[in-house]
């Protein structure tokens, strides 16, 4: 197949969306066939994408799929747009990183926006993916702290959508990132409690070897409240103590208050616990 001349096909099929597109402001046009007219301009930028695929000119294919998105938008249907928009993150993946990222994140908004929670979470993993692919470059470009609030993002998602493997990857990564660091290593003993408590899900054998890791690692954790909170967990798992597993959980919650998402952890950790819950782990 010519690739040349699918090329030249998707770009004069943009021109001529483009030229048409601006005239949605037309007085006439508002008052005859507007609706008509932006599916017909949508349909163009989509058939320019699939041509822009054929050629391989991801850039271009991303393009036309973000002006589709907008298309879609104007029409109200949101649940499109985000997918137009998906759509281009993943062309634009194999071209230009940041801009993948910038249209997954677009559609993310749109689908929170919609209360569509599990699958925005899917796309902050792919986020995270794009980041774990092309981490040094962007941060040479946006700096350590904007990739790890990224990755900090996905991976609270990743815990969320029980991905416990892909937010332990994240959790340690961030924190091995951020302890040598004087002015963020106050963060790395949560960054590790969290990581902990994803693998003490898992398996409490892994959370023994982890926490000993992390001990080792950064020897600060170690007189941590975090840190302190663990040894007492695993103890009463061990034990299979519901009473002091939730008594240690409690101390812990009057002085640093625990977030809706450790608070879930914790619970699902306690359900494993015989006599709680069904013994399931989840």
């Amino acid at each position: 197949m010519d690739r040349k001349k699918k090329e030249r096909e998707a770009v004069q099929l943009m021109a001529e969306a483009e030229k048409r597109v601006k005239k949605k402001n037309s007085f006439l046009r508002g008052l005859f066939g507007g609706n008509t007219r932006v599916e017909e301009e949508k349909k163009m930028y989509t058939r320019a994408a699939n041509m822009f695929k054929i050629a391989k000119n991801w850039s271009a294919a991303g393009n036309a799929k973000k002006q589709a998105a907008k298309l879609h938008m104007q029409l109200q249907s949101k649940h499109d747009s985000a997918t137009k928009k998906m759509d281009a993150g993943n062309a634009y993946k194999k071209a230009d990183p940041q801009e993948a990222i910038n249209c997954l994140n677009a559609a993310i908004d749109i689908y929170t926006d919609m209360g569509r929670f599990t699958i925005a979470a899917k796309h902050h993993i792919t986020i995270a993916e794009i980041y774990e692919a092309e981490l040094v470059d962007i941060e040479k470009k946006k700096g350590h702290r904007s990739a790890n609030k990224c990755l900090l993002k996905v991976a609270a998602y990743a815990a969320q959508l029980e991905q416990y493997q892909k937010a332990i990857e994240i959790y340690e990564q961030v924190g091995t990132n951020t302890m040598d660091n004087p002015l963020l290593k106050y963060s790395a003993k949560e960054y590790f409690f969290k990581a902990a408590l994803c693998h003490f899900i898992v398996d409490e054998l892994n959370a023994k070897l982890a926490l000993e890791k992390y001990e080792e690692m950064f020897p600060a954790f170690t007189d941590s409240r975090e840190c302190k909170l663990l040894k007492k967990l695993l103890e009463a798992h061990e034990e299979q103590n519901s009473e002091a597993y939730t008594e240690a959980v409690k101390e812990f919650d009057s002085i640093s208050r625990l977030d809706q998402k450790k608070t879930t952890m914790l619970l699902r950790i306690k359900k494993t616990i015989q006599g709680e819950g069904d013994g399931e782990k989840k």
